[in-house]
């Protein structure tokens, strides 16, 4: 635990007041502005974030340098990382968000009593959003989009290892929002490093930060849900599961369980474990644990596997609840559908599985008895992301089940309010 002095702790903490403050303040505004308003902020900040491509990937030499200097893992360089392809997908998934229906005064429910009185259930915005996140930059225009969208103001609090490239990239989202007349202080980036200022952000700044989204590690998430005086949308691990039931297509089997593994390992839609029908023990198991391993995967599994394929490492009982982030996947076999999803049920983390079958009626088994914020049938784990969803982005995954679930987009990023109107009721 870090300790400040009583001078440096009340700076700090008046700082983050006066954050809280005029994001409060923003939030009014924005709650008020037109879909076409928020539409054209976004956009401009897309183009900015463009522009200023250069800036920003100098901003991003320094963080990755300082990581490599820090010994981070290669999983957190990863995420880290910005190339002018990742910058463009940033630029990108602002426009995508711009060209999203506006998610504020949509009418959810209506209906009329008998003594007259209309009632309406309409979405409003949540108001100031906290988000804490670890290492990936392209969360700082994300996050500061959707919570622009909904109608919200967005107070960001980067990781230490990506605060140049946060930086870079809030500057852009700063012209944008001048550019089209909003305020500036709808997207705050906490100016220092101090771990102090996570306590402050889960203390709610004097009621002005309504919900936390915590994206990162499970130190992290963990910390928040534990501490935060706020509601919190938040997983604290993206255990993920591939089951290859006995009827699935060989090959479809083996690309699924490659992509899902391999395409980005430090993601949390990364699968960590592989379940597979023992009735295809002995024709889709050693193909499967081949394509995996000819592309650098390590392959833990039970003794039953390793007589059949034996160049996977034992594996201990730990690795069933293991979130890799690396190259590395757990294998076991099971008897059909239902022993599948009591592994799922008893090992998972709630975020996202997969089947692979062939089999409708098994599909719609694992479908319905999954207790996960996403279940997939013949696809990649690796979709379980907001963009892909057709959202635009994602400000993270909730795995919870109150409010929010599964890739919180625009409309996760709101409540709603009754607006009752009549004739002159009163009430016998």
């Amino acid at each position: 635990m870090l300790h400040m002095n009583p001078e440096t702790a009340e700076h700090l903490a008046e700082t983050m007041r006066d954050i809280g403050r005029r994001a409060r303040a923003a939030a009014r505004r924005l709650a008020t502005a037109t879909g076409a308003e928020k539409a054209a902020a976004l956009r401009a900040m897309a183009a900015a974030v463009r522009r200023r491509t250069p800036e920003i990937l100098a901003a991003n030499a320094i963080d990755i340098a300082e990581m490599k200097t820090g010994g981070q893992a290669a999983s957190f360089l990863d995420r880290g990382t910005l190339t002018e392809a990742r910058v463009a997908d940033i630029a990108k998934a602002l426009d995508e968000i711009a060209a999203l229906p506006d998610p504020v005064g949509r009418v959810l429910a209506a209906w009329e009593r008998p003594n007259g009185l209309k009632i309406e259930r309409v979405a409003t915005p949540l108001g100031v959003i906290g988000i804490i996140y670890e290492s990936r930059p392209n969360v700082t225009a994300d996050a500061g989009g959707l919570s622009l969208m909904a109608g919200n103001a967005a107070i960001l609090r980067c990781g230490s290892d990506s605060h140049a490239s946060s930086t870079a990239i809030l500057e852009a989202l700063h012209e944008g929002l001048a550019e089209s007349g909003l305020p500036e202080d709808a997207i705050q980036l906490v100016p220092t490093r101090d771990r102090a200022a996570v306590g402050l952000m889960l203390g709610g700044l004097d009621g002005c930060i309504d919900v936390i989204v915590p994206r990162g590690g499970k130190s992290l998430v963990a910390r928040v849900q534990s501490e935060a005086r706020v509601p919190v949308f938040a997983h604290l691990e993206g255990i993920c599961h591939v089951y290859v039931d006995k009827a699935a297509d060989l090959d479809m089997a083996i690309a699924i369980t490659v992509n899902a593994k391999l395409r980005r390992t430090g993601v949390c839609g990364s699968a960590e474990t592989l379940l597979v029908d023992r009735a295809v023990a002995g024709t889709h198991l050693v193909p499967i644990l081949a394509a995996l391993a000819a592309r650098g995967c390590e392959i833990r599994a039970t003794n039953e596997i390793r007589a059949l394929y034996p160049d996977a490492v034992p594996a201990v009982d730990a690795d069933w609840s293991t979130e890799y982030l690396d190259a590395i996947i757990a294998v076991k076999l099971v008897d059909g559908v239902e022993e599948a999803i009591e592994h799922v049920e008893t090992f998972g983390s709630h975020h996202t599985e997969s089947i692979v079958t062939e089999d409708a009626a098994a599909a719609e088994r694992f479908l319905n008895g999954i207790d996960s914020a996403i279940v997939m049938h013949n696809a990649s784990t690796q979709f379980a992301d907001g963009g892909e969803f057709g959202m635009g982005a994602e400000i993270g995954i909730a795995t919870g089940k109150m409010h929010a679930r599964g890739p919180v987009g625009v409309e996760q990023l709101t409540s709603f309010k009754y607006r009752v109107r009549g004739t002159g009721q009163l009430r016998p």
